[in-house]
């Protein structure tokens, strides 16, 4: 099986919430995580865990003394023990779930890491000798050569040399690329393959630190950090969980005095104080909240983008601002020709056949944009060169003009020619002509635009402007307009010149631009937004580029760039996609908007659970309780078992929602937060009433208790 169909295969299983193998594999991961060592790490789940070992105690106890067992029963705390042992497994296969998909993802490119010859150059150039070396013998600075067919031992620079290279095993991309020495595509990945040509390179890392093995740490979740948000999460967790454990244990000696006191009633069991106790705590964020974080990672990368950590992902959810490259990102990246401006005495149309004849063997995306904006616009097919008996004059950096020369045995020699308008002018005033004022006004005025102006010349004569146009791409100023009513401000990056740049973001509609930019500018920008406390994202491929990813919050470097761009990022970008970092930022909100609303849920659960628990414990020492017995259950014990079971299924029905996550939605914060309580606060609020009672019913119908 080839690697780029092992990466997809894994790749679709991973992506499958619960397949087969994954669920195989997360339950016996449930077991082994019974380990207190990893329990421990989970505060709120650790006392589940003591819970459940303590209530499995006391009913091995009462097998040999049955005062041990009260008046509930021995039947009563092996129920209860077991579904406190069901509460903990859920939680551990929540998370092993999440681990699974992520070490699925690792293992496919695990797959890819094989340990392969390389051709170790003695000197640093094509030609010289080598002498064939193992990969793992490479160091940093080696230089190698690589041949068609020859796989990339470790990632490196180019030095010398182009060559087209396969990197579907690493981007899942079956259309090879071009890697040369020089410029912003000189970085190569180790595990890929040259398919042409041949490559000089010097090695740019040490075995075991390539990008291949910091991919496959990345996204094995048993090496994810936590991040600042869910460590701060975790902390209100485990204050929570102390408050509800300072109180659980004050009520036994409250109940042996109120009995006392009274002359009746019945002590509360340390088997019922420990289930009061874990279903009060937030056991259900307590046992996802782990697989909240997993799961934020491995839907990155499934985006085809590799986080170095679970940081990065949760500050993809907090930025505010955005600065986006213009080329590529805000617009596709080609000028289009736009419109015809005839010069006074000519005809569009004839400005269109001149522009069109001059555009037929030019194969640049400009030139092809003439031919079709000429056929649209008024029907002129594209002509044989040949029929013409035309000569085409190719682009030159001296002349800055190209064009084409037609002459028939029928007609005279024609010279067509277009370019810069500074260039055409020169052209047709060294034949004595005269350059229309009124063409330049047409240049003045298209480059007042942002666009630019390509004159059209038929020997002397000047035609007219041809308006080449930067175009936007469709349905990005909408998307912009989304992220501004989520509170972001969005930037745009350019190397144009300011009225260029001002007619582009107008457009585009983007909140603010950077024209001419440079290194230093671009640092300085995020700099400044910063030290207003704002969180920056940025995305870049240059070595240019590297000190403002370095200095972003969340920094999205092009698997396509150089290796000092890949090093400063925080994120790589497999498909090499400027816009994947809108999808970074949705992926990133929607794992905090997971892991709010599941908080949410769970906090509001407990309410449902005082009225089902508090009534049962007190009701013989206090009658009046009973009145918070809105649910009407069957009994004391039908009550607080219904709790504890509901509570251990709900982790289970949670579970996908944790994995895939709260779908996302564009809109504003106070509104999320109106709607997150509104679906999660109240659903946390009824269904625990719906279950509960529901449980209660199946368990009297069914005579378990």
């Amino acid at each position: 099986m080839s690697h780029s169909t092992t990466a997809t295969t894994a790749s679709t299983s991973s992506a499958s919430l619960l397949h087969p193998a994954l669920v195989k594999q997360a339950l016996a991961q449930s077991i082994a995580k019974l380990d207190p060592r990893i329990q421990w790490r989970n505060p709120v789940m650790f006392v589940v865990y003591v819970g459940s070992l303590l209530t499995t105690g006391l009913w091995l106890a009462s097998l040999g003394d049955p005062a041990v067992a009260g008046g509930e029963g021995s039947g009563f705390m092996l129920a209860i023990a077991l579904w406190l042992w069901f509460t903990v497994l859920f939680a551990n296969f929540a998370e092993a779930m999440a681990e699974g998909r992520s070490k699925a993802q690792a293992a496919s490119l695990r797959g890819l890491k094989t340990k392969a010859w390389a051709k170790k150059l003695e000197k640093p150039q094509h030609g010289s000798s080598w002498h064939p070396v193992q990969s793992d013998e490479l160091r940093k600075g080696h230089v190698v050569l690589v041949e068609a067919g020859d796989l990339i031992p470790l990632d490196g620079e180019v030095i010398e040399g182009v060559a087209s290279v396969d990197e579907s095993a690493i981007t899942g991309e079956s259309a090879p690329v071009i890697r040369e020495s020089g410029g912003d595509f000189a970085s190569v990945t180790g595990g890929t393959r040259v398919l042409s040509d041949w490559l000089v390179l010097r090695i740019a890392v040490n075995p075991g630190e390539s990008f291949l093995d910091r991919m496959i740490a990345m996204v094995e979740g048993a090496k994810r950090q936590k991040t600042p948000n869910e460590i701060a999460l975790t902390i209100l967790l485990v204050a929570l969980t102390l408050v509800f454990l300072v109180v659980t244990v004050t009520l036994l000696p409250f109940s042996l005095f109120s009995v006392e006191a009274a002359g009746s009633g019945t002590v509360v069991s340390i088997t019922a104080l420990v289930a009061l106790l874990v279903c009060l705590i937030p056991t259900t964020i307590g046992a996802l909240l782990s697989a909240i974080g997993v799961a934020g990672m491995s839907r990155m990368m499934q985006a085809n983008v590799i986080a170095t950590s679970g940081r990065a992902v949760e500050a993809a959810g907090d930025v505010d601002v955005l600065m986006l490259d213009k080329t590529g990102t805000i617009t596709l990246g080609n000028r289009q020709a736009s419109r015809f401006l005839p010069a006074p005495g000519v005809t569009e149309m004839q400005l269109a056949d001149a522009a069109q004849l001059a555009s037929l063997a030019d194969e640049t995306p400009e030139g092809r944009s003439i031919v079709v904006l000429a056929k649209q616009r008024y029907g002129l097919r594209e002509r044989a060169l040949a029929s013409l008996g035309a000569h085409f004059v190719p682009f030159t950096a001296q002349t800055r003009m190209s064009g084409i020369d037609l002459q028939t045995a029928s007609s005279p020699l024609r010279s067509i020619r277009k370019g810069a308008a500074d260039a055409i002018r020169r052209h047709v005033e060294a034949q004595g002509a005269r350059y229309p004022a009124e063409v330049q006004q047409a240049v003045d005025d298209v480059a007042r635009l942002g666009s630019t102006p390509l004159i059209v010349s038929d020997g002397s004569r000047v035609l007219g402007v041809v308006e080449l146009k930067d175009i936007v791409k469709g349905g990005i100023k909408e998307r912009f307009a989304e992220l501004r009513r989520m509170g972001i401000r969005t930037v745009m990056i350019t190397g144009d010149n300011k009225l260029t740049a001002a007619a582009i973001a107008a457009e585009a509609g983007v909140d603010d631009f950077l024209a001419e930019a440079t290194p230093e500018a671009k640092l300085k920008m995020i700099r400044d937004y910063q030290s207003e406390g704002r969180l920056v994202a940025m995305t870049g491929d240059g070595t240019n580029d590297a000190p403002a990813l370095a200095q972003a919050d969340v920094a999205v470097a092009m698997n396509s760039g150089t290796q000092a761009a890949k090093e400063a990022g925080n994120m790589v970008d497999l498909d090499s996609n400027p816009t994947k970092l809108l999808e970074i930022v949705e992926t990133g909100k929607q794992l905090l908007m997971t892991r709010g609303s599941l908080t949410t849920f769970s906090i509001a659960n407990d309410v449902a659970k005082y009225f089902a628990i508090i009534p049962a414990m007190f009701v013989g020492v206090y009658p009046q309780l009973q009145a918070l017995n809105v649910m009407q259950l069957h009994s004391p014990a039908s009550a607080i078992l219904s709790a504890v079971i509901f509570n251990a299924l709900i982790i289970i029905a949670l579970i996908p929602l944790a994995l895939k996550g709260v779908r996302y939605r564009a809109i504003g914060a106070a509104a999320l937060l109106r709607r997150n309580l509104a679906i999660y606060g109240l659903g946390g609020l009824v269904v625990p009433f719906i279950g509960i009672k529901a449980i209660d019913l199946i368990l009297v119908g069914l005579h378990l208790v």
